[in-house]
C-alpha cells in the first residue's frame, strides 16, 4: 500500500487563493496520474481535476479557469492551485495518485483536507 499525504487545506475568504498538495510514498515509486476530488456534506464525492500520465488535464466545469492541476515527477506529488475561491469550493479534498511501485500499479488517496470558504 502506498502512503498519500496532503496538506495545504484551510479557512479563506471568498476570492482567496489555496494551494493543496500531496505527495505519494513508497519504495521505488513512479508517479503515473493524479486527481484531485471533493465531497460536501450530504453530497457526493466529485471530480475537481486530474492530470494523465502525459501532462493532459482536465477540470469540472465549476473550477475552470479558477483551479489548476500540476504534478511534480521529482517528488511524486501532485497540487491543485485554487484561486477565486467561492463559498460552495467548501468540502473535504481528497488527493488520488496512481502510482508504479515495484512493478505493479496503485491507486491510493489520501486523507482529506479540509477547504472552508467563508467571510
Amino acid at each position: 500500500q502506498v502512503q498519500v499525504v496532503e496538506s495545504g487545506g484551510g479557512l479563506v475568504q471568498p476570492g482567496g487563493s489555496l494551494r493543496l498538495s500531496c505527495a505519494a510514498s513508497g519504495s521505488i515509486v513512479v508517479l503515473y496520474a493524479g486527481g484531485w476530488y471533493r465531497q460536501a456534506p450530504g453530497k457526493q464525492r466529485e471530480l475537481v481535476a486530474n492530470i494523465g500520465s502525459d501532462g493532459s488535464t482536465n477540470y469540472a466545469d465549476s473550477v475552470k479557469g479558477r483551479f489548476t492541476i500540476s504534478r511534480d515527477d521529482a517528488k511524486n506529488a501532485a497540487t491543485l492551485q485554487m484561486n477565486s475561491l467561492k463559498p460552495e469550493d467548501t468540502a473535504v479534498y481528497y488527493c488520488n495518485l496512481v502510482v508504479v511501485l515495484a512493478g505493479h500499479e496503485y491507486d491510493s488517496w489520501g486523507q482529506g483536507t479540509q477547504v472552508t470558504v467563508s467571510s
